[in-house]
């Protein structure tokens, strides 16, 4: 077993990863567009200890279909915008890193880099940034700003057999790379913030970016400070080989779904050689959790009208066989493991007050928090400025 520390983050959204999670007699529907809810799955998951919540979104309303609404009424449909949940939430938590989903394809990066850099500092440097593309034209009919072709089923199983998509991971390496130099626009040092002279900033450590690619051109600099992490880091959910590229080219954190051990050992082994060895593994695992896993799985299943599938591996079981796969999965090359709750809140709970014991008896988790910020909880340096030094 490697000596290094095991990473745990979970993936909330809505009532659950399960479409019938809202009907379990665990959930709470009524609280489920609250502040309170959002507050308290953060509060729970870093009473776990755990390294970051991801919060889910995308542009349109929740569908079984590929691409296009599907008119059910009897799942959850309708969710918050992620990056002001976050920000909710921030102050009410401690230690545990916030890591929103935002779409590149239809928001502008300096949003983005604002957005998120306004979260760093409100969550005291504990942001991070789950990238998506969205190449549903259902989503693209919101903004009537371009045309996409509508996703078939055909393409679901590699992004590479949609042409359409090359297209969108570029323009998302493009957006990561904006986003990045806006928040080094600022260096460390350019606010002065001296009363007697009259100066709040060095004007010389602002720095235009001067950005000029094929899909958009950015000056800068950003008008919000550099952030207290310097860099929020970046994740991104990988399936295939163009999404690896693009997570090894743009980010910190990819996410990745192995079925099993093996897959999950060729699987890292092709993003750590495209990505070298700073890029950290996660796994992605939706999991039901406990001596009952099996029956409330069965039951949702029912409530559901079809047996549930997922992109990532289905695990059902105690917290102490969780952990085994765990621990075995790790030793095919993974750094940690983004979990997805069935259910929320009783997945979490049982991740946080199971698991998390579990993986300490093994000495395979942390006792206690490290460090104060995302990049701490991950290990990662804070980088200098890339301007740092630069002066006009």
């Amino acid at each position: 077993m490697s000596a290094a520390p095991l990473h745990l983050a979970v993936a909330l959204d809505g009532a659950g990863w399960h479409p019938a999670a809202w009907r379990d007699p665990a959930a709470t529907p009524k609280t489920l567009f609250t502040a309170a809810y959002w507050a308290g799955l953060a509060a729970e998951a870093e009473h776990g200890l755990l390294d970051f919540v991801t919060i889910e979104d995308t542009l349109a309303l929740q569908t079984t279909r590929l691409d296009g609404p599907d008119d059910r009424t009897d799942q959850v449909r309708g969710r918050f915008d992620a990056v002001l949940v976050a920000s909710r939430i921030a102050p009410l938590t401690g230690r545990i890193g916030l890591v929103p989903t935002a779409t590149t394809t239809h928001t502008e990066p300096f949003h983005l880099a604002s957005a998120l850099s306004t979260l760093d500092y409100v969550s005291g440097g504990r942001a991070g940034w789950r990238v998506q593309v969205s190449g549903r034209r259902a989503e693209a009919a919101h903004f009537g700003r371009r045309d996409i072709p509508e996703l078939r089923p055909e393409h679901a199983g590699a992004v590479e057999t949609f042409p359409v998509f090359q297209e969108l991971f570029d323009e998302a390496a493009d957006s990561v790379e904006v986003v990045r130099r806006l928040w080094d626009s600022w260096e460390d040092d350019a606010e002065i913030r001296d009363v007697a002279t009259g100066r709040f900033v060095d004007r010389d450590r602002l720095h235009y970016i001067d950005f000029e690619g094929p899909r958009f051109s950015v000056r800068g600099p950003s008008i919000v400070p550099r952030p207290p992490q310097g860099q929020p880091p970046v994740t991104a959910l990988a399936h295939s080989r163009l999404p690896y590229e693009f997570a090894a080219r743009s980010a910190d954190v990819v996410y990745i779904t192995p079925h099993d051990t093996e897959q999950a050992r060729a699987v890292a082994a092709e993003v750590r050689d495209l990505g070298g060895g700073e890029l950290k593994i996660f796994a992605d695992l939706v999991v039901f959790v406990g001596e009952d896993a099996r029956d409330r799985k069965a039951r949702l299943d029912e409530l559901d009208g079809a047996e549930y599938a997922s992109d990532a591996a289905i695990f059902t079981g105690t917290p102490g066989e969780l952990a085994d796969l765990l621990l075995e999965w790790r030793g095919a090359g993974l750094d940690g493991f983004r979990l997805r709750p069935a259910v929320l809140p009783a997945d979490l709970t049982a991740i946080t007050r199971g698991l998390v014991p579990e993986l300490q008896r093994r000495d395979a988790f942390r006792r206690a928090y490290g460090a104060a910020t995302l990049r701490g909880h991950l290990g990662l340096p804070r980088p200098a400025s890339r301007y740092a030094g630069s002066r006009r």
